[in-house]
Order: C-alpha cells, then structure tokens, then sequence
C-alpha cells in the first residue's frame, strides 16, 4: 500500500507531457536539510497513512536520508516543484523523526554540467536521486543502470514514450515519480471558446524536447479536424524565439498554442509584450507562463506535483516501498490561470471570457506579470 499517495490521484491520469527547456549554462549549488524532531506533531495533510505508532521510532530516529535533486533550468514551473519538495521533505522529516539532508543544483539546461551533477551525487553516496524534468530523469537513468540508485522523477510528461517506464504501472527497476500529463485538446477548444472565428493558429515550441512532441502532434490533429489552419514556429533559446514570435505575428496568426516546453517558458518574459500588444493570445502549458505575461496557463497544480514527488521520497527511503512496483502519480488537468493584464492589453473582456472557459476547465485563477511566484506574493 502506497503510503503517501491516494490511488485516485494515482491512476487519474493515463498520459502525460513534459518538462524540458533551455537557458545559460551556469551552475548554482545550495544545500538544505530537515531538523530531526523527537514530537511528531500533527501528520502532515497528505501523508494519509502514518500512524502515530510510525513517528519516533528506534530504528528511524535520527536517520539522515541524503536527497539530491537536480533541476533541468531555472523557471518558474520547476523551481515552485523544487520548492514543494524541498519544504514537504521538512515536513515529513519532522514527523517521522529523521532528516532529510537534500543537495540542490540546476544545470540551466547544459548537459555536460547536469552529467557532472549526477556524478556528483553518486560520488557522494546520496540514498536518492530526484530528477526534475524530462532529459535529468533520463540522465539520472542512464547514470544508475549499474549501483541501482532510487531515482525519482518530477514533472516528466510521457515516461512511457520516452522509455523511462516501460508501463505507467511499475518500472520493474529503480525508478519512479510524477507526471505533469497535459491535455492539448481541452486548450484547443478553450482557444475557439474564446474566439471561434479562428482561423489560423501558430504552434510555437522546440522542437528539440521531447516534452513539446506528444502535444504538438495532439494539436496538430485536433486542429485539422476543426478545420483549423496550423503553423509552425520554433526556436531552441530565448533569441530564436523571439524570431519565431516576430514571424507569427507578421503572418499575422489568430492564437499561439506551446505545451510544457521550457525553452519557450525562459523566454516568456521576452515574448509576451510583443504578442499581446499584437492583440494576439498565447495559450500555454503551465501557470507560470501566465505569470511571465502569458495570457492562459493551462495545466496541474505543479507546487502540489512537488509535494507528492516529496511523499514518494519518503515513502521509498523511511517506508521501504518497493520503487520497482511504485506506479507513476499523475494529476488531473482542468486549472485555467488568466493573465488579467494581458487580458485586457489583448483587448478581451475578462468577465465575457471567464464565462466562456468555466465550462471547460475545473478552476479558473487569475494573475498579474511578475518574474517568480515569489515576487508576486511580494
């Protein structure tokens, strides 16, 4: 029995899309670590099945579990995820009277230094492995096909179809973790909501993730079928981008639809004025492009998909569930986040839009442009 994990949540979802992007190749390193607390307190709300007679004992008081977790790129998305694991694993560890001593580093998408990260952690005898984002979970594969490392990953949209799972159910092997599955036809049809005179949308994304290529086909079906024209526009860095967006707007597209694809989320921040201001809305993958100028994120709640990526690491290290048998955690889609300032630069009344998308979506939240869901709460 999965300690932390509802079977609901665990088999709501079938499928699921990505996490991957793009940016400078620095590298940042910062390590925290839980208090070992003798008083267990309260449980922590999602960790449903630890009784008191689980916290405080002999053979796990005092055990320090060392946690490194490597980010793929410096975003909004995957660093609130990193966020939530780290803040639940103090929470756990509290409880359950252990520590989780957790390392930290992101290689900005550079792949050389991510492997050095990975090597890193192996040299230093970590007990797990946190990969977050699509090409670190594969890396962190590849890099533990011999010791056996526990893996777990977050924010991976399609472990089947990149080979990291053979099946959604269990890896047979050392790996794990959460899915940011993405349903590209319910934004498709929140897109003729809005607007369904379109006539024409632009696919902007990457065509180096794997994250972007489930959802990119998907759209591109789903159009046609609507009778939709599509084209395609794709950069692989913040400059490339920014081209593409250039030419979008000068073939004069009526929407621009990217999944879960990082390097356009690096360059939101870059892009978003340009299209807005050409009264043109761009529906995206994740909250955080909505934060970043966006006018729609579409997708899960990624500061929940951190926190169950958290029990998992518990579950594995302080519970000794079996990560070979663990199934992959999914969540179900349906939260719509509307960039109000955009929203009305684009020239769209929000009241009239709003009641257009509920129907279609389970929650609808609204933002203003900040860097970091930080700043906005400042």
């Amino acid at each position: 029995m999965k300690k932390l994990i509802c079977i609901a949540m665990a088999l709501a979802m079938l499928f699921t899309l990505a996490a991957c992007g793009s940016g400078s190749s620095t590298t940042t390193s910062t390590s925290t670590s839980t208090t070992t607390s003798e008083d267990s307190g309260s449980a922590p709300a999602t960790y449903t099945d630890v009784t008191e007679d689980d916290t405080g004992d002999d053979a796990a008081e005092n055990t320090v579990y060392k946690v490194g977790i490597c980010n793929y790129v410096d975003d909004a998305s995957l660093n609130q995820i990193v966020e939530n694991i780290q803040s639940q694993l103090e929470v756990l560890g509290e409880f359950m009277g252990v520590t989780f001593e957790v390392s930290y580093d992101n290689p900005n998408a550079d792949s050389t230094i991510m492997n050095q990260i990975i090597a890193n952690f192996i040299a230093d005898d970590v007990d797990i492995m946190v990969g977050v984002a699509t090409p670190v979970a594969m890396a962190m594969q590849a890099a533990t096909e011999d010791n056996q490392i526990p893996v777990v990953f977050a924010a991976v949209s399609d472990p089947v179809g990149t080979g990291i799972m053979p099946s959604w159910e269990a890896s047979g092997s050392n790996i794990t973790g959460t899915s940011d599955y993405f349903d590209a036809t319910a934004v498709i049809n929140l897109m003729v909501a809005a607007d369904p005179d379109i006539d024409c949308v632009g696919l902007l994304y990457d065509v180096g993730q794997d994250s972007s290529t489930t959802a990119i086909a998907t759209a591109k079906d789903v159009l046609t079928e609507m009778g939709i024209e599509y084209k395609e526009y794709t950069g692989t860095n913040t400059s490339e981008v920014m081209l593409a967006v250039e030419s979008l707007i000068a073939d004069g597209v009526d929407a621009v639809f990217t999944p879960s694809d990082n390097t356009i989320m690096t360059a939101e921040l870059s892009i978003y004025e340009s299209l807005a201001e050409a009264g043109i809305p761009h529906y995206t993958g994740a909250d955080s492009f909505a934060l970043n100028g966006a006018f729609l994120g579409y997708g899960v709640d990624y500061a929940e998909l951190g926190v169950q990526t958290a029990n998992i690491i518990a579950d594995i290290l302080v519970e000794g569930e079996d990560i070979s048998t663990y199934p992959v955690v999914t969540f179900e889609n349906g939260i719509v986040t509307v960039n109000t300032e955009t929203c009305e630069t684009i020239g769209f009344d929000f009241d009239e839009i709003a009641a257009a998308f509920e129907p279609l979506c389970t929650q609808l939240n609204t933002i203003v442009t900040a860097e970091s869901f930080d700043d906005l709460e400042q």
